[in-house]
């Protein structure tokens, strides 16, 4: 998997010529207001449902656990990752927006399994790729995720997971029942808000160890090709363990190239598929190239000014650790007698998992339009609502294993068509 994505990232950069520089026109793009034909949503509206699929728990787990594991060059393998990642994510969702399929009522539907069906005509990839859909779904993208929220909540206050699960469930179920546009409505605003809610608190941090950032950039860069310890003496010595550390979290984090983010694009309208392919892009940038890099510097340079705090810290521990920091009265600001890192944190960590579970199940709805033809939506959103619950209750080793395999079920068949199609994808 790590070969097959990363070798496409690579490929799809030069073949696209670089496709990268463009990022800014597709932020510009993605606020257009701009009108050509019916559709769904807006591409902005396109783009925040795939961002609250894509942004979640990996952007704080998943980058404490690349540190751990391969040490602070692990960070500078995940943002060199999620920049090459651009290029594909842009190349399925121009396919996805070119061949998608226009329903009665105006509205678009596509998505890989349209392309490997009526493109390729590869129904039995196009059926693979659609159920392990809705198994990621129900795994990683609802019972993982309500199980996280489940221990931010509990590490803040004495509150029952049963409790969180019910919760949870019902403020999803009010979501989702609302179908693809209420699911949309809420991206809209509930992205924007979290992004820069948990943005401002590294903003904060960084501030915070704003003596140490020359030394943490420069530890960063020198440590992604060198085998230097980790400070601390936490984890990672070898440059190849570092790059598999940061560049396995950088390609799943942003999920370019496992198929779901161009269910979303294939919804929106105004825009060509090489323009909604730019915006769709943003999100790979939005996601890895900021929100991951942030983060990520935000970690090493908290280990780099407290070492000690960061003494025989778990893997998953090390964001919640450089949060700490953050405490009421620390510094002379105004704004510290009133700050609660932990707290900041654990808030982000719930609205993170909270957004990924709303994005997941429109992902799944897609599948299901997919094979059933709209039949089964309402047996699906009550499953799903389920699978939120007992993630909160239960021990998700078993989900977190079944979700990687499903994953792989649909990058593979995915990427195999992107490489079929290559000729066909244009700038």
């Amino acid at each position: 998997m790590l070969v097959l994505l990363l070798g496409t990232h690579i490929y799809f950069t030069f073949h696209l010529h670089f496709i990268q520089r463009k990022i800014f026109q597709g932020i510009r793009l993605s606020f257009s207001k701009e009108s050509r034909g019916s559709g769904t949503a807006s591409p902005f509206a396109a783009l925040s449902t795939a961002l609250a699929a894509t942004i979640g728990t990996g952007n704080i787990i998943g980058i404490s656990t690349a540190i751990a594991i391969g040490g602070p060059g692990a960070v500078f393998w995940c943002w060199l990752t999620g920049l090459l990642g651009i290029a594909t994510c842009y190349a399925e969702c121009y396919l996805s927006a070119r061949f998608r399929v226009r329903q009665k009522d105006g509205s678009y539907r596509g998505g890989p399994m349209y392309v490997m069906e009526h493109v390729l005509q590869q129904k039995s990839a196009a059926l693979l790729f659609a159920v392990s859909v809705i198994l990621v779904s129900l795994g990683m993208g609802s019972s993982v995720q309500s199980h996280s929220i489940a221990a931010a909540m509990t590490e803040q206050v004495r509150i029952s997971p049963r409790l969180v699960g019910v919760l949870t469930a019902v403020l999803v179920g009010v979501v989702i029942w609302g179908g693809a546009r209420q699911i949309m409505k809420i991206c809209t605003w509930l992205v924007p808000f979290m992004s820069i809610f948990y943005l401002g608190g590294c903003v904060l941090l960084l501030w915070m160890n704003r003596s140490v950032l020359p030394e943490t950039l420069r530890v960063i860069v020198c440590s992604a090709f060198t085998s230097r310890s980790v400070v601390g003496g936490i984890a990672g010595t070898a440059v190849a363990l570092g790059m598999r550390a940061g560049i396995s979290r950088g390609l799943f984090t942003n999920e370019a190239g496992l198929g779901s983010v161009p269910m979303a694009a294939a919804a929106a309208h105004t825009l060509p598929p090489e323009q909604q392919g730019l915006v769709s892009m943003t999100g790979t940038f939005w996601d890895t190239v900021v929100m991951c890099a942030v983060t990520g510097i935000a970690i090493v340079s908290s280990m780099l000014r407290q070492p000690e705090v960061f003494l025989d810290a778990s893997a998953d521990r090390l964001c919640f650790l450089a949060f700490s920091a953050m405490k009421a009265g620390d510094g002379e600001a105004w704004w510290s007698p009133f700050l609660n890192g932990s707290f900041l944190l654990s808030a982000a960590l719930i609205l993170f998992a909270f957004a990924t579970i709303i994005g997941w199940s429109y992902y799944g709805e897609c599948a299901v339009h997919y094979l059933w033809k709209g039949r089964g939506m309402v047996w699906y959103r009550g499953l799903y609502v389920l699978a939120v619950y007992f993630g909160a209750v239960w021990s998700l080793d078993m989900v977190w294993n079944l979700s990687d395999l499903f994953n792989a079920c649909m990058a593979i068949p995915n990427l195999l068509c992107l490489w079929m199609l290559r000729k066909v994808i244009k700038v």
